[in-house]
């Protein structure tokens, strides 16, 4: 089985991304089941219905989110109905939405999607560690396969869950830093990890921002409108390998992709 996973999604020059890009790398890989971070789809913050149900008709199955996930008001009311956005598990009791689902993959089998948050540098939400143990209950019985994304900031906790799920979990996958990290591999007890996949949208830019908006921050201490920059638009992501009788990984492979790349795609066919 081959899971695809697609670092966060930052405003209109990711979504172009998507929708050039997924088709294209299912076909090529065989991917079976797509997820994307989708909390800055929306002008670089937050999702809204509208967005959100495009990236699910360009072939996202999963949208996982974190901090930003409320930026959007409307996302409040499009949570509740739709039941493949997630948002972290952590949040306290009364948040709405889930997080976690159980879904089907194109040849029928389960695979089980979980999201959570860090809280180094981040806010005070209740404990991943202890948190993300009733979510892998909740969805072990139906899913061999399991996919957590962790929304973290420092490097150190989020390494620190993929050992804590090691052998647990299908793979580790982090989010929130928009910077792809080359630490990918298949763990001892064969859950696979990347401490954060990257971003899905311009890298000419300061994590997604137009560098000249954050270097006058850096250089006068004002506040300036971070909009979203445009140009360089690569797509980051993962391609996870696993065995779906075991829930095991058996690889783990990183995707760093120009539009260019993924037009290409069109005339090579699958990969070999």
């Amino acid at each position: 089985m081959k899971l695809l996973f697609i670092g966060d999604i930052v405003g209109k020059p990711g979504r172009a991304l998507i929708r050039a890009g997924i088709t294209r790398l299912v076909e090529r890989h065989g991917i079976d089941l797509v997820v994307a971070n989708v909390e800055n789809a929306a002008g670089g913050n937050g999702i809204t219905r509208d967005i959100g149900d495009a990236i699910r008709d360009q072939g996202v199955d999963v949208m996982t989110t974190g901090n930003h996930v409320w930026d959007k008001r409307e996302a409040l009311e499009y949570i509740e109905l739709e039941p493949r956005l997630l948002r972290p598990a952590n949040f306290p009791t009364g948040a709405p939405g889930s997080g976690h689902i159980v879904v089907k993959t194109r040849a029928g089998d389960s695979v089980g999607v979980i999201n959570a948050m860090g809280r180094v540098f981040m806010a005070p939400l209740d404990n991943p560690f202890v948190v993300i143990r009733d979510e892998i209950a909740a969805v072990r019985e139906q899913a061999p396969i399991i996919l957590v994304d962790f929304h973290a900031e420092a490097t150190s906790e989020k390494i620190a869950m993929g050992w804590h799920l090691d052998g647990q979990v299908t793979a580790v996958v982090g989010t929130h830093t928009h910077v792809q990290s080359a630490d990918n591999r298949v763990l001892p007890g064969g859950t696979a990890y990347i401490t954060d996949v990257g971003m899905t949208g311009p890298h000419d830019s300061v994590i997604g921002v137009d560098k000249r908006v954050v270097l006058n921050r850096f250089l006068t201490s004002m506040p300036g409108r971070f909009d979203t920059a445009t140009g360089d638009p690569r797509l980051h992501g993962v391609i996870v390998t696993a065995d779906a009788a075991t829930g095991h990984a058996t690889g783990i492979e990183r995707l760093s992709l120009t539009p260019s790349d993924l037009e290409a795609m069109s005339a090579t066919g699958p990969a070999r």
